[in-house]
C-alpha cells in the first residue's frame, strides 16, 4: 500500500532488506552524514525487526519497556513490539539524497515547523511492510515507517503509521488469534540520558492500535519531532479512545 502518508520504499527504490529472522536486525549501517539525536552525533545505526532504530547496539528485545530506559540505550521506537518477519512482511531501509524525496520532506517540515529554517540534504527511510507478529495464527500485518532527516545542523524524525492491525506478539502475552492484549507496542524516543524521552500517547495500552488516527501535526497517522535538541509538539493529554471490535467507540 502506498498512500500519500508513506514515502516511497521497496526494491525499486534501491532499498536494502532485513534478513528473515525473528528478533533480527539489519547489519550495522554506516551513514554518509552524521545524524544528531539528543545532542549526540551518530555515524551508524541498526534497523531492528522489532520496530526500533538504534544507534549504539542492536535491539533484539521483543517486549517493550516504557521510556526512559535505565540502561542508556539511545533509540527511536516507531512501533516497538514482537515482529516476526519469518511469518510475514519485510523491513526495508535506505539512505537517500534523491531530490524528489528531499523536496517532499522539506515541504513537510516547513509546513509543520514554519519558524525553523530547514532544507533537507539527507534522509534515511526505514519501512516495516505488512510485518507479522510472533506466534501469529492470522495474516494480520502492520505497515509503518520512520524517516530520519537532517540539513547537517537540525535533524527531524517523521513517523508514519499507514496500517496497524496488531499490538502484541504471543511471547508478550498477546493472543495468537488477534495479536492484541498482553503488553502492547510502544512508540517514542529514548535519548539514553534518562532525562530526555517521549512516549507517544497510547503507548503500551490497547489504544496504540489507533496510532493511524493520531498525530502531533494534524495529519492522522503522522508524528514529527525535532530531535537534534529534542522538542516535542505537545498534544492534548486526553487519552485516545479505544475502538471495540465492531468499530463502535466505547
Amino acid at each position: 500500500p502506498t498512500g500519500s502518508l508513506l514515502y516511497p520504499y521497496g526494491p525499486e527504490h534501491h532499498d536494502q532488506k532485513n534478513p528473515k529472522q525473528d528478533d533480527g536486525a539489519s547489519q550495522k549501517v554506516s551513514l554518509t552524514v552524521p545524524f544528531t539525536f539528543y545532542g549526540q552525533e551518530y555515524q551508524s545505526l541498526y534497523v531492528n525487526n522489532n520496530g526500533v532504530i538504534s544507534f549504539d547496539t542492536r535491539v533484539n528485545q521483543y517486549t517493550p519497556d516504557p521510556f526512559p530506559l535505565a540502561d542508556g540505550r539511545p533509540f527511536v521506537a516507531p512501533y516497538w513490539a514482537d515482529v516476526d518477519n519469518v511469518l510475514g512482511g519485510d523491513i526495508f531501509y535506505r539512505e537517500t539524497t534523491d531530490p524528489k524525496v528531499l523536496e517532499r520532506i522539506t515541504q513537510n517540515i516547513n509546513q509543520y515547523f514554519p519558524t525553523i529554517p530547514f532544507t533537507a540534504t539527507w534522509a534515511f527511510v526505514a519501512t516495516w511492510d505488512h510485518v507479522a507478529y510472533y506466534g501469529s495464527t492470522t495474516n494480520k500485518g502492520n505497515t509503518f515507517q520512520a524517516i530520519l532527516t537532517t540539513n547537517t545542523q537540525t535533524s527531524f524524525i517523521l513517523l508514519n503509521y499507514w496500517d496497524i492491525q496488531w499490538t502484541t506478539g504471543a511471547a508478550s502475552d498477546g493472543d495468537p488469534d488477534t495479536g492484541l492484549g498482553g503488553t502492547p507496542a510502544h512508540a517514542g524516543f529514548n535519548s539514553g540520558d534518562e532525562t530526555n524521552f517521549y512516549n507517544i500517547p497510547g503507548s503500551q495500552t490497547d489504544a496504540i492500535i489507533n496510532i493511524t488516527k493520531t498525530s502531533n501535526v494534524n495529519v492522522p497517522g503522522r508524528w514529527v519531532f525535532q530531535v537534534d535538541v529534542f522538542k516535542a509538539i505537545e498534544v492534548p493529554t486526553e487519552a485516545p479512545k479505544v475502538a471495540n471490535v465492531n468499530n463502535c467507540w466505547l
